[in-house]
């Protein structure tokens, strides 16, 4: 008796809740708004970058960072394509708005036979350093003031 309550608390545990859901579906509103950044586009770069972000009860996003990125621009417009969906979400009612959700954004390209593997490691790298540059310089300047 005691092992059947017990497994009926386990189940009731992992009991799954309903997700936060986008209206037409992520990847249909990825698809329609997604711009391919121009430095990543020239250079052949693609790969997945996952999103962490928070949706409060009305569906906006109030909080958003790249978990796990490529590092050039395609971190940045994967990060406005979530922050963009702000508001389009339904979430059920249960929902915790603590829990951080993960979304892949995938970048694909279809003509880059041309560009070897150390060519598109070299333009990240590139990319990179002219980035903490800019970042260098501007924390400078903040600082002056």
């Amino acid at each position: 008796m005691h092992r059947y309550l017990l497994l009926l608390l386990v189940i009731a545990g992992f009991q799954l809740n309903a997700q936060p859901s986008l209206k037409g579906g992520l990847g249909n509103f990825v698809q329609s708004n997604k711009v391919y950044p121009r430095y990543s586009l020239a250079n052949c770069i693609q790969g997945t970058v996952n999103i962490a972000f928070k949706l409060d009860h009305t569906g906006r996003v109030y909080y958003s960072e790249v978990r796990k990125g490529v590092g050039t621009d395609l971190d940045d417009e994967a990060l406005r394509l979530i922050r963009m969906s702000s508001g389009k979400w339904i979430v059920p009612a249960d929902h915790d708005t603590t829990l951080s959700i993960i979304a892949p954004i995938n970048f694909a390209l279809s003509d880059c036979a041309g560009k070897s593997a150390r060519e598109v490691k070299e333009a990240i790298e590139a990319y990179k350093a002219t980035t903490d540059l800019t970042n260098a310089v501007l924390n400078y300047y903040r600082n002056i003031e």
